[in-house]
């Protein structure tokens, strides 16, 4: 992994090399090939071809700075700028982490790794990936809003393509070599080809080209199947490509006694294993599938898989998605899976635009279409999050795209349901009588020191003993007027309590607490609003001046 860029400081190379195999043990072969690639391509090569004879990774800042600019940009192999790189802050997530680990581990292991500790060149605000993240799932939620639509025009369109290449290849298999024959209309001739010592079938349409129509059945059916078989699972495509004739599980229900098909998913990502509700139109197609490899009405045949993570060979098991590749039989690749939907879309005449660009398909967007349509037609998303098999429900609502038209309908369905649970009187047209009332509310809300604040119909709490009441909204015009009240209370305290009055001096008390806080919360709205006078503007000392242009062959203009 760290040889294959050629490194000239040999021991950079080896801490890189020690640095990946500390890593090894709790990554799968995808991720460390992706991480040396990072860290050795992108960060280390690049420094070394920038800047010769470089040993350390004590960077300076400029060099630091100028990495950081050239890694942002995405470039071809010829050197020409591409754009800009999508994972920019997970590269530079890379390149910190190794730094960290470094430090981390000089702490436990000094003689190995101490030597090699240095300040980091990337800081934490630089390789915040929240943004990207946020721009990656606007990205897919739009992807997601564009393909849905087209999705039955892409079944449809591939499900005739695969039953035209059928027929064509059942016509021409029933014609002897050198004769013509007619298909849907088309003109075809099966050419005489004595050296052709295997099983496919080729026929020369009117133009005099030769087709491998084998191929292209073959081709056609197995893009058919990956569709289908995607889009009512949700399954990821290592999940679809490692089903096996041994993953449907008969379930009884213990009610009816019924019997339901499900379908085991094997562990991929996440380690677990979860079964799946076969569907009708799912089983109908895993049976398209095994009558297909089931030759002769044998077993279905054992073949070995191989697993591009781990980069791994399984061992010989009834893998579904299998199909002949010259002499032997192989598990369809995921690299293939995509090859096939895309192409053999368009060798059907598959087109679909949308915002001015063509719309293609991957099999992992038929996952976000399948969550989409799940957690849209009414299913709970903790029970999506189960059939999907996500350990976090918010992955399972990021796979979920947003429609505005359903943020409004869903919102319009709320108002008519809280509508329909309250009277059908608080809706009416209200009369004139009522109409005055209600004005008449804000009217005598106002009062001496500010405005009252309480509901319309709700009576006054405190019996109109305003300066107590936390609905009272104090007017700091009416400061003085306050003020005056406060030092009024404070008078009759000091004379209740001279005469013995104690029954008022409770009473008073909790008033001038009122007042108190009521000046208070004046003083700080002044503190939060102050008025400032910015006075009159004075122009009695501007000048004006002139510029003079100056002439052809003369002296830059001046001014005067």
């Amino acid at each position: 992994m760290v040889d294959r860029y050629d490194l000239a400081c040999r021991p950079v190379r080896d801490l890189l090399v020690a640095y990946l195999k500390e890593r090894q043990p709790s990554v799968d072969y995808v991720t460390l090939d992706r991480t040396s690639h990072d860290l050795v391509k992108l960060f280390w090569k690049d420094l070394e071809l920038h800047n010769p004879g470089i040993e350390s990774l004590r960077l300076l800042p400029d060099v630091a700075v100028s990495w950081k600019q050239r890694v942002k940009v995405l470039r071809a192999k010829d050197g020409t700028a591409k754009g800009e790189r999508k994972n920019y802050p997970g590269v530079l997530l890379q390149v910190r982490a190794f730094y960290l680990d470094i430090a981390q581990w000089a702490a436990e292991e000094p003689e190995r790794w101490a030597h090699w500790v240095a300040p980091c060149p990337v800081k934490a605000n630089e390789c915040a990936v929240r943004k990207m993240k946020l721009h990656r799932k606007s990205r897919m939620d739009q992807r997601t809003r564009d393909q849905l639509p087209t999705l039955p025009s892409l079944v449809d369109t591939l499900n005739q393509y695969r039953r035209r290449c059928e027929e064509l290849l059942q016509a021409a298999r029933t014609t002897a070599p050198g004769q013509p024959f007619t298909c849907r209309g088309e003109p075809w001739t099966r050419p005489h080809m004595p050296y052709n010592h295997t099983s496919k079938v080729y026929a020369t349409d009117g133009t005099g080209v030769r087709h491998d129509l084998s191929t292209r059945e073959d081709r056609a059916f197995w893009a058919w199947a990956l569709v289908e078989v995607l889009r009512h699972s949700g399954a990821r495509i290592e999940e679809t490509l490692e089903l096996t004739h041994h993953a449907f599980v008969q379930y009884t229900l213990p009610t009816t006694g019924e019997i339901v098909p499900l379908l085991q998913i094997v562990p991929s990502k996440t380690d677990t294993e979860r079964l799946i509700l076969v569907s009708p139109e799912l089983g109908e197609v895993l049976a398209t599938v095994i009558r297909r490899i089931r030759t002769d009405g044998a077993a279905v045949p054992l073949v070995s898989a191989r697993d591009i993570h781990e980069k791994t060979w399984s061992a010989p098991m009834p893998f579904l998605f299998q199909r002949q590749y010259a002499s032997e039989r192989r598990v369809i690749s995921s690299a293939c899976a995509r090859d096939l939907i895309k192409k053999v879309a368009e060798e059907a005449g598959f087109a679909a635009s949308a915002g001015g660009e063509a719309v293609t398909f991957t099999p992992h967007d038929f996952r976000r279409m399948f969550v989409t349509d799940l957690v849209m037609n009414g299913l709970p998303p903790h029970i999506a999050q189960v059939i999907c098999g996500h350990q976090d429900i918010n992955t399972t609502m990021g796979y979920k795209a947003v429609y505005p038209q359903e943020a409004i309908s869903n919102f319009r369905g709320f108002l008519a349901r809280r509508r329909s649970t309250r009277p059908g009187a608080e809706y009416r047209t209200p009369t004139a009588e009522e109409w005055d009332e209600f004005l008449g509310h804000f009217e005598k809300r106002k009062v001496s020191t500010g405005s009252c604040a309480r509901a319309f119909g709700t009576p006054c709490i405190h019996e109109h003993a305003c300066v107590r009441c936390s609905m009272l909204r104090p007017d700091p015009a009416q400061r003085p007027r306050l003020t005056e009240i406060r030092d009024n209370l404070i008078s009759r305290i000091e004379e209740a309590e001279r005469e013995g009055w104690l029954g008022e001096v409770d009473g008073l008390k909790i008033s001038l607490a009122g007042a108190e806080d009521k000046l208070q919360e004046m003083k700080r709205l002044e503190q939060r609003f102050p008025t400032i006078h910015l006075g009159m503007p004075d122009f009695s000392r501007v000048t004006a001046r002139t510029i003079i242009p100056a002439q052809a062959g003369t002296e830059a203009p001046r001014c005067e």
